[in-house]
């Protein structure tokens, strides 16, 4: 099927051992190079998606609010200038969360009542839901177990004459596969707003994300690779629906406030059309313009987390994990989450029993995600069941995502991986 256990202990890397063993007292001590079974080895709780936020980012913010100019403004657009360079996208339009964009992406796509948008079952709830807000129809087609992104194959068996847009996302981090799914839009006449939430680094096939779909939508929220607490972006080739988009954001009007109200003089304006308050601040763009600047050095120690993980979960029994195939030539995985998927046959205990377990041990877990067409509103909104998405469910039910952020420091690593094979160890068949 693609997939394969892993298992036995790996030995800490020699240059991961001084960090580790001038960890906080309280903490268990590596022995021989190995974590013990059988201990709780946190004092504190590992809080889940932390965020890495340093000195230069409070600074910032407290030059915002000296500034007496916290609305969007002069950093929210150097911060969209900014990403824009970083991905080499056309535009980039600055907004208050990746729901937002995704929204904006959407009408500039004509998406509207009695449409179809085909999506993946394997994401957060705003992805299908901006679908529902438009009036239009959400339609899931499954994914690739292997990497938990869109199959374009089973996208083209969902295509109708009512479909006018696909959204994939970019699940992980990993870039969705991108050039069957325009070839699909290109014969069908379709557009491709993708949800790249989780892939603000990534690249696809040497072109960086966002400059590749024809709307792509990033999120910054808490958890993000690159965070501004709350607050998204839209990136995009397309002149006309980038002004009329950036139009839109803050409720259709021509003049923004930091245009009508800043040192040029009051300067009058008019509703062009009816708009949404979806507009970023200048108070949290003050967060993403260093977060942006330290984006590679933080994906490079995420990747050295990642490789870690993956050394010490190799062999494991109780765990199913995807076959590490390499990424095709040209693209770059984000590592925004890491997840495992337990394997319900070799294991004593359900997922929550093993989330719970892992809490009493001090470490906190995530699900990405329940796939979406087992929950309630969407069962019976689109008249699905399980048993219909047979790969998106698989994942679905098995995984847990183990902390990776750039807060973390190889001891947190070293505990979530001790933690993870104790409670394996204690709950094997």
């Amino acid at each position: 099927m693609g997939w394969r256990r892993r298992g036995a202990c790996a030995i800490v890397p020699a240059h991961w051992r001084a960090e580790v063993s001038g960890r906080a007292a309280g903490l268990s001590p590596i022995v021989g190079g190995r974590q013990p079974y059988g201990v709780v080895m946190r004092s504190e709780f590992l809080v889940f998606g932390k965020p890495r936020i340093e000195e230069d980012e409070i600074a910032e913010v407290v030059a915002t609010l000296r500034s007496g100019w916290i609305g969007m403004g002069p950093r929210t657009e150097q911060f969209e200038w900014e990403f824009a360079a970083y991905t080499g996208a056309r535009h980039a339009i600055a907004v208050n969360s990746c729901t937002a964009a995704l929204h904006l992406g959407l009408i500039a796509a004509g998406v509207g009542p009695g449409d179809e948008v085909i999506t993946t079952p394997l994401t957060f709830a705003a992805t299908a839901n901006v679908i529902v807000h438009q009036g239009a129809t959400p339609v899931f087609a499954d994914v690739d177990r292997r990497t938990q992104n869109l199959d374009p194959a089973r996208v083209a068996e969902r295509i109708t004459p009512r479909t006018k847009a696909i959204m994939p996302v970019h699940m992980l981090g990993r870039p969705a596969d991108l050039d069957p799914l325009l070839d699909l839009a290109r014969r069908h006449g379709l557009t491709i707003v993708d949800d790249a939430a989780h892939a603000a680094e990534a690249v696809y096939r040497g072109r960086h994300v966002g400059t590749v779909g024809h709307f792509t939508a990033f999120s910054f929220y808490a958890n993000k690779n690159i965070t501004t607490a709350e607050g998204g972006m839209l990136t995009t080739a397309d002149d006309a629906a980038a002004d009329r988009l950036r139009t839109l954001r803050l409720h259709g009007i021509s003049k923004d406030a930091w245009k009508r109200y800043s040192a040029d003089g009051f300067v009058p304006y008019e509703t062009i059309e009816p708009g949404f308050k979806y507009n970023m601040l200048d108070l949290t763009a003050a967060l993403g313009l260093h977060q942006l600047r330290r984006a590679e050095e933080n994906l490079r120690l995420r990747e050295r987390y990642v490789a870690r993980y993956n050394e010490a979960f190799a062999e494991t029994p109780g765990l199913l994990i995807p076959a590490l195939e390499p990424l095709p030539p040209g693209d770059r995985h984000a590592w925004h989450l890491y997840p495992v998927l337990l394997d319900l046959d070799a294991l004593t205990l359900d997922r929550h029993g093993f989330i719970e377990a892992l809490k009493a041990r001090n470490i906190g877990t995530g699900i990405h995600y329940t796939a979406l067409h087992l929950h309630r509103y969407y069962r019976e909104h689109c008249g699905l069941r399980r048993g219909d998405l047979p790969e998106a469910e698989f994942i679905s039910d098995r995984t847990v995502s183990l902390p990776l952020s750039p807060a973390l420091t190889a001891a947190d690593v070293e505990d979530v991986i001790a933690a993870v094979r104790d409670v394996l160890a204690a709950h094997r068949r």
